[in-house]
Order: structure tokens, then C-alpha cells, then sequence
């Protein structure tokens, strides 16, 4: 049986066919940060602030509107929870996360008694990266173990679109017959013997995700608990760092 159109049939169809339409603020978050930025969403939830969405991209977390217009980019803090860094707080669980995604892709300096396993992003024309490096054994004698993870900070190519020697250099580091010794050796001053191999592209998988963790900079520690810490620490003190967490 054919049903007379009728003006309250056509509301009721149009009420049918506008949700069957609507989005998600989860999609629309998604959506408007890719046609507006550029930045694909990995994950969209709810954010701590009501009305707020948290929005996990490769360039970090951001805080969007639930109709995508408006965006924050910056930390939330508990005010009732002794201010706590729930920005941080989140990030920190992200980063374990990331990192085993690269796990068996660094070069280790294994302490013979470990007690803690510090990943840290380096350089090796960093000043302060060779000054971590010269006192690897006495943080190895601590039972710290170092992880290192490639971090140019030039990124992989200059202004002109050549490959920068820094992101060369780095990767001949981790392609060398003895990564370990070719990494003293580059953060010694010395020239590391050219090489090609897949192992190489592992440089690249570091330096985006030191971008996705915030890394600015070169040393920068990331703790077994997530926390990240930028710049160079002398032994005893990361030692006191991870044994307070």
C-alpha cells in the first residue's frame, strides 16, 4: 500500500535521511583537522573538558571542539589533583606505546647490572650528546642502560632538497658491521665509512617518532615511566631521576 505524501511524511523523511547523515564529533574532529591542517588523526576520545575532544596525531595531542572549529594546543591541568599534568600524564603512556614500536632499532649500551633502561635521541655532531657518550660507562656502572634512537635535528633534507650529511651520517651509524663502535667513533669527530642498507630507513621510522613524542632537541631521555626529559643529565643525577619515580 502506497502511503499519500503528506507535509508530516516529509519532515519525518527528512529527519531520517539528516541522521543517517550526521557525524560523529569523533569524525568530524577527524575530518576537520585533515582539510584544515593537514594532520591525520590516529585516535579521536573525549578529552578531560567537557565539550573537548583529544585528538592523538603525529605531531602530538591536541584539544579540539566537538564541530572541529576550534583547537588548543597546549597542556590541562587538575586543579583538584594537585595540579597534575593530565597532558602529560597521557603522553607519557603514548610514548611506552611508541617505543615498542621500535623495539630492537636502537643502538644499546647494555649496563652488566641493569637496573634501568634509558632510550634517548641523539645527534652525533650534538655537543652534549658526545658529552653523554664519553661518560656511557660510568652511566653503564650505575646499572642505567642507554638505548640510543636517531634524531638529526637538521631532519633528513635542506632547504635546497639535498639529504643532509648529519641524516647521512647517521644512517651509515646504524648500517656499520659494529653500530656500537661506529657510534663512538661518529661522536668522536670521525668520518664512518659510507654504507647502504635497509637498516638505514630505521633513522627515518626515530625521527618521526621523536617529532610525534615532542622532541625538540638532542639529548633527549625518554624514562621507563614515559616521562621525557629534554637535554643532558650527568649519571648520578638520571640515576636519581628514575630511582624517584
Amino acid at each position: 500500500m502506497r502511503l499519500p505524501f503528506t507535509p508530516l511524511l516529509g519532515a519525518m523523511l527528512l529527519m531520517v535521511s539528516g541522521s543517517s547523515l550526521a557525524q560523529t564529533p569523533e569524525q568530524t574532529v577527524t575530518d576537520a583537522l585533515k582539510q584544515k591542517l593537514g594532520l591525520t588523526a590516529d585516535s579521536v576520545s573525549e578529552a578531560p573538558v567537557a565539550g573537548l575532544y583529544e585528538a592523538i596525531t603525529n605531531q602530538g595531542i591536541f584539544y579540539v571542539s566537538a564541530d572541529g572549529s576550534m583547537l588548543i594546543h597546549g597542556q590541562i591541568y587538575d586543579l583538584n589533583n594537585g595540579m597534575k599534568n593530565l597532558t602529560e600524564q597521557r603522553m607519557s603512556k603514548l610514548r611506552l606505546e611508541m617505543l615498542d614500536a621500535v623495539k630492537g632499532t636502537s643502538i644499546e649500551f647494555k649496563a652488566k647490572n641493569e637496573k634501568h633502561v634509558v632510550y634517548a635521541f641523539t645527534d652525533i655532531t650534538c655537543g652534549y650528546c658526545r658529552k653523554l657518550h664519553n661518560e656511557i660507562a660510568e652511566y653503564n656502572d650505575l646499572g642505567i642502560t642507554i638505548r640510543y634512537l636517531a634524531f638529526p635535528r637538521g631532519g633528513e633534507r635542506n632547504r635546497a632538497g639535498q639529504v643532509n650529511q648529519s641524516w647521512t651520517d647517521m644512517q651509515n651509524v646504524w648500517c656499520a658491521k659494529d653500530p656500537q663502535a661506529a657510534m663512538t667513533a661518529a661522536k668522536a669527530g670521525e668520518k664512518v665509512p659510507d654504507v647502504t642498507c635497509a637498516t638505514g630507513e630505521v633513522v627515518k621510522r626515530h625521527y618521526e617518532l621523536g617529532n610525534s613524542m615532542g622532541v625538540t632537541g638532542t639529548p633527549a631521555l625518554v624514562l621507563e615511566d614515559g616521562t621525557i626529559l629534554p637535554g643532558y643529565l650527568p649519571p648520578s643525577r638520571l640515576l636519581q631521576a628514575l630511582e624517584s619515580q
